[in-house]
């Protein structure tokens, strides 16, 4: 079991049996009545955030949570597939749970992929990843009134990001995974 004044952020936990991932927490306590923890929880079923108030001390069923090393092969339109480089078993993801995550995760790559009770719930991504400009207008300095400015482009996993003037279509850019914004160039 695991008290709330255990809780930290990427804890998983089980509320009214549904598992949640712990996105953010705030210890409360209001000069008149008992402390509380308001949290803000992602469902790791769909990817949905909601925010619940617990009574301080109140205690949740606590989650194994694993992360095994597996290569992402494909998505079908429903879900997210993955395969176990050293036993070859295929795990799949409902593609709506990791929407976010996919933008920039291309086919064949290897992932840490995120075992929650044995089952496989989410992937984790490092902080940020290496890709390619397939698609952008070209920039003219002029453009802006300082000089500077950005211009959208498309990366090879189909995401658009803000980049750069100066980034041209075959440049490999690295950028930040938890925002999408651009970093630099590769």
């Amino acid at each position: 079991m695991i008290s709330t004044n255990q809780l930290k952020s990427g804890n998983h936990i089980e509320v009214d049996g549904t598992i949640f991932k712990v996105v953010d927490f705030q210890h409360v306590k209001p000069g008149k009545g008992p402390a509380f923890v308001r949290t803000k929880l992602r469902r790791t079923t769909d990817g949905n955030l909601i925010d619940k108030t617990f009574r301080a001390g109140e205690k949740f069923r606590s989650v194994r949570t694993e992360a095994r090393k597996m290569t992402f092969l494909y998505t079908d339109g429903t879900d997210a597939h993955f395969m176990d480089s050293a036993t070859y078993e295929q795990s799949a993801i409902p593609q709506t749970a990791l929407a976010d995550k996919l933008r920039w995760t291309k086919p064949n790559t290897p992932v840490d992929l995120l075992f929650i009770d044995e089952q496989p719930a989410d992937i984790q991504l490092p902080s940020s990843v290496e890709l390619e400009i397939t698609h952008t207008e070209p920039g003219v300095r002029g453009d802006t009134a300082s000089g500077g400015g950005d211009k959208p482009a498309t990366v090879e996993t189909g995401a658009e990001i803000k980049v750069p003037l100066f980034v041209n279509i075959g440049d490999r850019v690295k950028v930040q995974t938890e925002t999408g914004e651009y970093m630099s160039r590769v």
